[in-house]
């Protein structure tokens, strides 16, 4: 099979998709290769869909704010009808604990550049917001085997910041398979069920991919978007020491619980970052709560091999995880029985993407998405669609980094931020925070 697309996207998850849709409506073909059974199924699928604005940097808050529009537009994004449905966005708003691990004046420094909307609540209004919750502050987050775990506290949290245009979308999986009929509206074409087993290039480009059926097919751009495999595809192409910085897979586990008597969190709840407990939350279908950890401290880390993992949810992690939100909502019911998914994170070094050409010609990078780059799809897919144009005509993003003006906001992103070849970034919270 020779030339028969421009681009080998190796990925069809949300940001991957994404991408194929950019590609596709700036006239290139492109095919997405996925050894899933369909768009979305991969660790995309068993995301949590949050859509929150704070993150450690600017330019991560600008990414973030952008893909609002996106999620709060999703059928004029989309473009095409889609017989499975339409992915709904939950316009919950989001709640940002104030307190000792969080910066607060750079966060407020960072939203006020750039806009974002947002309302300063004091203890009291947090108090009345959610009254089934104690505002005490338990930081620093423990584990329910420390001795101090249930030590009481004599301190109040300060307050929080709300952000009323966040939210979460429900089905993810759901939001990729929509892009997936975009982008094929748009002339994009998707294989599933199968496995790149080789890139193939000469010392200088790329020529194309080998599959598990040892089937060849060519192309003069590939762009890796897999994931937690992400590693494996850069170790394929013969990049693992070309990039500064690295990633690799970790092990995550988020737990779903019902709430207190007469709580109702679809419709009273927020999606809610609490880092004084170690733990973000958020409604969860069927009235439930899901929650998660911020990778706190006193959390291990399990950093895994994407075909050889443990998926089963850990009864260490679950008590953990529930127990401390049980500190938060003293009613919360303890359930006899974990409930949850366990997936995969494709972390980076410093828990920022890599949205980046390589040192390979044709070869580009999508990857490091570190468990926070869901909501960022859409923007990310129009970024990399530019990149990949303009890098293909001849310009050198290693010698100026791309300048990407982000059509909503219009804010500038400088991608610099974004290399492969960065320092690592010390602004960064080095969780799924971003």
């Amino acid at each position: 099979m020779k030339n028969n697309c421009d681009v080998i996207i190796i990925g069809a998850g949300i940001i991957g998709c994404c991408i194929a849709f950019e590609l596709s409506k700036k006239g290139y073909r492109t095919l997405n290769i996925d050894f899933q059974p369909a768009a979305g199924a991969g660790s995309t699928s068993n995301s949590c869909g949050n859509v929150r604005f704070y993150y450690s940097t600017r330019d991560g808050v600008a990414l973030a704010y952008e893909s609002a529009w996106y999620w709060h537009n999703w059928r004029k994004y989309i473009g095409v009808r889609d017989d499975r449905g339409l992915a709904a966005y939950h316009n919950t708003g989001s709640i940002f604990i104030k307190n000792q691990a969080v910066d607060w004046p750079k966060v407020k420094a960072n939203f006020d550049s750039l806009g974002v909307k947002y309302e300063d609540w004091d203890l009291a209004t947090l108090q009345r917001k959610i009254p089934v919750a104690d505002f005490h502050s338990f930081y620093p987050p423990r584990r329910p085997e420390d001795p101090e775990f249930l030590a009481p506290s004599g301190s109040w949290l300060e307050g929080a910041c709300y952000t009323p245009e966040s939210g979460y979308v429900g089905d993810p999986q759901l939001a990729t398979q929509n892009v997936e009929c975009a982008a094929r509206a748009a002339g994009a074409n998707f294989k599933f069920n199968r496995r790149v087993t080789a890139i193939r290039c000469d010392s200088r480009k790329v020529l194309g991919v080998t599959l598990d059926n040892d089937e060849p097919i060519d192309a003069p751009v590939i762009v890796n978007v897999s994931g937690p495999h992400s590693f494996k595809i850069t170790e394929m192409a013969g990049l693992s020491e070309s990039n500064n910085i690295k990633t690799r897979a970790l092990r995550h586990e988020v737990h779903v619980v019902p709430p207190p008597e007469g709580y109702r969190p679809e419709e009273d709840g927020y999606h809610t970052n609490d880092a004084d407990i170690g733990a973000y939350y958020r409604p969860e279908a069927g009235n439930m709560i899901l929650t998660g950890s911020v990778d706190p401290a006193c959390d291990p880390q399990d950093w895994v091999d994407p075909d050889n993992f443990d998926n089963q949810v850990s009864e260490s992690q679950w008590k953990a995880q529930v127990y401390r939100l049980a500190r938060r909502i003293p009613a919360l019911p303890i359930p006899n029985k974990p409930s949850g998914i366990v997936d995969l994170y494709d972390v980076s070094d410093d828990w920022l993407p890599i949205y980046d050409r390589s040192d390979l010609g044709g070869f580009y990078q999508a990857i490091g998405s570190s468990g926070n780059q869901f909501k960022t799809a859409p923007v990310v897919g129009g970024m990399m669609a530019e990149l990949i144009d303009k890098v293909q005509n001849g310009y050198d993003h290693d010698a100026s980094p791309l300048q990407f003006k982000l059509p909503h906001l219009g804010h500038t992103i400088d991608m610099g931020a974004f290399h492969r070849n960065r320092k690592i970034n010390r602004d960064s919270s080095f969780s799924v925070i971003g």
